[in-house]
């Protein structure tokens, strides 16, 4: 580490707090500081190279330093660098963007709403539920079901839906209206001889006890990523969706689908909605709505959600939710330009293109040591990392299995994300099959560094 890298790495210790960090590591172990990125390559303060393949945070989906973006971004702080959407105001980026976004939703939808993050999407999304439910005079449905291992957010109302402990540990979370249905994992959870069909009828027929259970008369709505990312990549198992859907309609519970990671081309859809055939009642969108070169998100609305709205926000006198940033100009022109690239370069066709040859190249480490399951849609997928492949047994999360093989990914040029012992994989979905090519090779290195230490932990906890 040159002197400088060594100077910055200090001065980020001794100042920023760091989300999803071990803190205490942290400040012995240092940050990695990127300055730039091209393509899908991101380069560090000592000039080393790596292929970034979780696209960021699951959503730098044109790469990085795509010019349109930022001539787009430019052309708008030049012109409208603010304005606000409050009290019957309004402005062009942000109306195009509406329409447009209107015109390519898989189901139809009436309004959408702006928000800043995933996070902001999904905690809109639940105000609107409560919203809708007083306006029907429902109060008593306001229980949002969500699932084990599903991620929706960090505020305190998503950071509740999200089923996964740390987010609750000690934040005194979930909050009193949320609760937690079964994480439809296959391979993690299904039983010796079941098929994925009987399993995906097992999860609903327990989701529709789970209700009656609850009453249904309190039950509001269900929340859903059609693949749950960050819990670990995790596909629907076969019928599992319309299964589910089934059992919705059956008690009047509405569906929202978080497009936040599967929207706009990661699945090989422009929207994980069309490849598992969801018909949501709303739909949240983040991340790849820019490519993340700034922030915006989106929380969109079927037509009878807002003709609730119309006659509450009579009876309130004003529809009393928003943000200083909802439908922020230069966020809403980056957005609009990232969409006319998505349609104009043919991003789902590209994506149908090259994911075989990474789903095929990461298909190839199931026969590895302590490699349990291989999983994936698109360009999104997962390596789940086992101590037992025959009984799947898992590691002691402690011991930080995956982490092992991250650290040897990133000494390889390699940037991964450990999910506990699950290995992600989303890389921009420009990435090339050379790229791709690439990629694993790096992978494969980065295994086999590892391979010996995993070995050494497996027999000491055998």
């Amino acid at each position: 580490m040159t002197d400088s890298a060594t100077l910055t790495a200090t001065r980020d210790i001794a100042s920023v707090l760091h989300p999803y960090t071990n803190l205490r590591k942290h400040e012995t172990q240092g940050p990695l500081v990127i300055v730039r990125g091209k393509g899908v390559y991101v380069y560090d303060d000592a000039g080393n190279e790596y292929i970034e393949t979780l696209a960021g945070l699951w959503c730098t989906a044109l790469g990085f330093s795509e010019p349109r973006l930022a001539e787009a971004a430019h052309r708008q702080l030049s012109n409208l660098p603010f304005y606000h959407s409050f009290a019957h105001k309004s402005h062009d980026v942000g109306i195009a963007l509406a329409e447009r976004l209107l015109a390519m939703l898989p189901v139809k939808m009436s309004k959408v709403f702006f928000n800043s993050s995933g996070s902001e999407a999904n905690d809109t999304a639940i105000k609107m539920v409560w919203y809708y439910r007083n306006a029907l005079g429902q109060h008593r449905k306001k229980k949002i079901l969500s699932r084990l291992r599903g991620y929706h957010g960090v505020t305190v109302a998503t950071a509740s839906l999200t089923g996964l402990p740390d987010n609750h540990r000690d934040w005194d979370l979930p909050i009193p209206q949320v609760r937690h249905a079964d994480c439809p994992h296959f391979y993690r959870y299904g039983k010796v001889g079941e098929s994925e069909e009987q399993f995906a009828t097992r999860m609903a027929e327990s989701l529709e006890n789970q209700i009656l259970r609850e009453d249904p008369e309190t039950v509001a709505a269900f929340i859903a990523e059609p693949v749950q990312g960050a819990g670990g990549v995790i596909l629907p198992p076969a019928t599992y969706f319309d299964k589910v859907q089934a059992v919705l309609r059956k008690y009047d519970v509405l569906l929202i689908a978080d497009e936040v990671i599967c929207g706009f081309g990661r699945t090989g859809n422009m929207f994980g909605s069309q490849t598992y055939n969801l018909q949501p009642d709303i739909i949240t969108m983040a991340k790849a709505l820019s490519s993340a070169y700034v922030p915006i998100s989106a929380t969109a609305i079927s037509d009878k959600l807002y003709q609730a709205f119309l006659a509450q926000s009579d009876k309130i006198g004003q529809f009393a939710h928003g943000y200083t940033y909802s439908g922020h100009p230069v966020a809403a022109a980056v957005a609009l330009e990232a969409l006319k690239i998505y349609e104009e370069r043919d991003i789902v066709g590209h994506v149908r293109k090259v994911s075989p040859s990474l789903q095929q190249g990461l298909r190839e480490f199931a026969d590895r040591p302590f490699v349990g399951e291989v999983r994936g849609v698109g360009l999104i997928a997962a390596i789940e990392l086992v101590r037992d492949k025959a009984t799947r047994a898992s590691f002691d999360r402690k011991l930080g299995v995956g982490q092992l093989i991250a650290n040897a990914a990133q000494k390889e040029g390699l940037i991964v994300r450990a999910l506990g012992d699950t290995i992600a994989f989303c890389p921009p979905l420009v990435i090339t099959e050379t790229e791709t090519t690439e990629l694993l090779r790096r992978l494969c290195r980065a295994f086999d560094a590892a391979l010996p230490e995993i070995d050494k932990i497996a027999r000491s906890t055998a």
